[in-house]
């Protein structure tokens, strides 16, 4: 049987499925340990996020020299260090949100934190968008706790006044799909 993949029929298929676009993705809540959830207000200054992937592990089964490939658990990569950027807000309310999220979990100060296991009371909700921006699948990321505030980066001398960002890495379970 032929393949039928010719320019044309990509064209046809292109015009009827469209394509997903690379901002045409949300992080439309936040609930970190410590700290109380983040708003709309404050998720509308995520500047880089991904949809998580997912793998099955592989398990080998060896039979005369031959190793059949059966499918085992699940593994989330990734999932210990999950990052997102974002814009910093003019009042740095981002990087103090980050710093108490932090401290909450370890303060070092009294050696003390809410360092247990995240439940799932505590996650990220992401959404895949259309271009009329509704969700065309959900995906809530359980158990998240915050791993790392990242650096943020100034150029007193040879600064032009461009914005500036701040990442922050976060670790979770696993996903769930909602839609």
């Amino acid at each position: 049987m032929p393949v039928n993949q010719t320019i044309q029929n990509f064209y046809r298929s292109a015009a009827d499925k469209d394509f997903s676009r690379d901002f045409l993705f949300r992080v439309t809540q936040m609930q970190l340990q410590g700290v109380p959830a983040l708003t709309e207000g404050d998720l509308i200054y995520v500047k880089t996020a991904a949809l998580p992937g997912r793998d099955i592990t592989n398990v080998a089964v060896p039979y005369m020299g031959l190793n059949l490939n059966i499918p085992g658990t699940v593994t989330y990569p990734g999932s210990e260090g999950y990052a997102l950027q974002f814009y910093l807000d003019a009042q740095s309310s981002l990087r103090n949100y980050f710093e108490t999220a932090s401290r909450a979990l370890f303060d070092d100060q009294t050696s003390t934190g809410e360092y247990g296991t995240p439940d799932d009371d505590f996650f990220i909700q992401l959404a895949q968008l259309d271009k009329d921006l509704e969700p065309v699948a959900e995906y809530k990321l359980v158990g998240a706790s915050l791993r790392t505030v990242g650096n943020i980066g100034y150029d007193i001398a040879g600064g032009t006044g461009a914005t500036v960002a701040i990442d922050a890495t976060i670790s979770y379970h696993f996903y769930t799909k909602e839609r």
